[in-house]
């Protein structure tokens, strides 16, 4: 049996991380030859700058050549969540400052975040993410890499990003195409939040376990025979089916009939809120009335052209390679910011707070196929895009965990 190990690098070489603490740090330590690795910035509910975007990469590159570890587990640290995506107020400060790129330029910091992800997708080893509390954004684009994603009764999940006129990123636009396409429109359109039982219904995650049960992981984990860490894996984080500890069901199930009727594929992101609005007029009963409300609100005071945007990136992501959507999103980033809704957004909900955005057009039905083409259309040519080099790499996670 291996003790567990402190250390700060996947090496036992005792450096700290330099990682300054108001932009939050990435913590790392061995248990019996799993690195385990922290994203340490509690106050804002572990929100990813870049340079945390860096010091994971780096961790991450550090286990991928060590031959002493032998998978991966990603958590956040606090009781409040795992991660709930991007620094988007830094991102905020960057486009309004004119920082595109270098060091602390927006469009580097998505460059960095996407590379960041499609390293994990190819990680050789298993990684398991603990997608406890919020995993929102940045931080489903983590969690998805995963062999192993865990969300417990506290889960809160979600892809929240036309709310602030930009596009679910960090390989939405491909990962959502796990759940069928009315369904991936929904969640990607309205940001609407899923329970642990609703992730795993939809593919986003594999199992929902008791929080309580993740507080003794690594106990559990030290447990194991050295010979066998690999192997049992998955029984550290999954409790025994002994244990009666099943899943709570699935809030969503009910709602399904209706997301297929007014999500449909064929319709568009106008003619979904004209179905959500024309079957409110019909006064339906109040659970169904109440989530045609919320939907229909999302549709109507989310960015119209993102909105229109997504539709047709997620769509478009159900035929693509993970690396062709990074690709893609870069390029929706870039017009998103440049030109598009994002500073509004932001400026509206989370800077000026005054929940009003001034989108651009200010309706549906004035956003005109062209204008949607021009920001699906990308800035680079093919040799210049800055993701030009990532490679191709299977629909399914890279490492999956013995069942």
């Amino acid at each position: 049996m291996n003790a567990r190990v402190e250390t700060s690098q996947p090496a036992s070489d005792g450096v700290s991380s330099a990682t300054p603490p108001a932009e939050g740090r990435v913590l790392c330590h061995v248990v019996n030859g799993v690195a385990v690795l922290t994203l340490d910035r509690p106050h804002a509910l572990n929100a990813l700058s870049h340079a945390m975007i860096r010091a994971l990469a780096e961790h991450v590159e550090r286990c991928r050549n060590d031959d002493g570890i032998v998978a991966l587990v990603l958590r956040g640290s606090g009781e409040k969540g795992f991660c709930a995506g991007g620094d988007v107020r830094a991102l905020y400060r960057a486009a309004t400052a004119g920082r595109v790129d270098g060091e602390d330029g927006w469009r580097q910091f998505f460059i960095d975040e996407y590379r960041l992800d499609f390293a994990l997708h190819a990680f050789p080893k298993p990684i398991v993410a603990l997608a406890d509390g919020i995993a929102m954004g940045g931080g489903m684009g983590l969690a998805q890499a995963a062999s192993l994603r865990v969300a417990t009764e506290r889960s809160k999940i979600a892809m929240p990003e036309t709310r602030i006129g930009f596009v679910p990123d960090v390989g939405a636009t491909r990962f959502l195409s796990v759940m069928p396409a009315d369904l991936s429109l929904y969640v990607g359109l309205t940001g609407a939040v899923l329970s642990g039982a609703d992730a795993v219904r939809c593919a986003l995650a594999d199992v929902c376990v008791p929080s309580d049960w993740l507080q003794g992981f690594e106990e559990r984990l030290a447990s194991l025979p050295a010979s066998q860490v690999r192997e049992r894996l998955r029984e550290v984080f999954v409790p025994p089916a002994a244990a009666g500890t099943s899943a709570p069901p699935a809030a969503i199930d009910a709602l399904l009939p209706a997301i297929g009727r007014h999500f449909d594929a064929g319709l568009r992101a106008d003619e979904m809120a004209a179905s959500l609005a024309s079957a409110l007029g019909a006064e339906p009963a109040a659970p169904l009335k109440a989530w045609l409300q919320t939907a229909l609100d999302a549709l109507q005071g989310y960015s119209p052209t993102m909105l229109h945007v997504t539709r047709e990136a997620i769509l478009r992501g159900r035929a693509i390679t993970l690396a062709d959507a990074y690709r893609m999103e870069l390029d929706i980033a870039s017009r998103a910011i440049e030109e598009g809704d994002f500073r509004e957004g932001v400026r509206a909900h989370l800077v000026d707070k005054d929940r009003a955005p001034c989108w651009q057009p200010a309706a549906l039905a004035q956003v005109r196929p062209e204008r949607v083409a021009h920001f699906l259309t990308s800035p680079w040519t093919n040799d210049a895009h800055p993701l030009s080099d990532l490679g191709a790499l299977p629909l399914g996670r890279a490492s999956q965990l013995p069942s």
